[in-house]
């Protein structure tokens, strides 16, 4: 049972941790093209 338990909240971690990892690198494309964006409006 205890074994379950840590495998259940291991996954957990690792999830939770590639979500912010998702988020951030979303972040970053978002504003890697915006400057794209103003650099093809000069």
């Amino acid at each position: 049972m205890i074994k379950y338990l840590t495998a259940a909240l291991l996954g957990a971690a690792v999830l939770l941790a590639g979500c912010n990892t998702m988020a951030g690198m979303g972040k970053d494309i978002k504003a890697g093209g915006e400057k794209l964006e103003k650099a093809a409006d000069r």
